[in-house]
């Protein structure tokens, strides 16, 4: 067990933490670009339907 938890630590020790951001900053871009591209094309159709929603409980 203890040379296990050595091997991890010197591993985690050369690793570089700042080498994840790239990876991160394109996700949320990714994302962001998807929400996007979705609202453009389904947003008239989401909006017709949360009018008629609130429309049926509101009365």
């Amino acid at each position: 067990m203890r040379g296990a938890a050595r091997r991890l630590a010197r591993l985690h020790i050369g690793r570089d933490e700042r080498g994840d951001v790239p990876g991160w900053v394109l996700i949320v871009v990714m994302s962001a670009g998807l929400v996007a591209g979705l609202t453009a094309v389904a947003g008239p159709q989401l909006r017709a339907m949360l009018e008629s929603a609130l429309s049926s409980v509101g009365g």
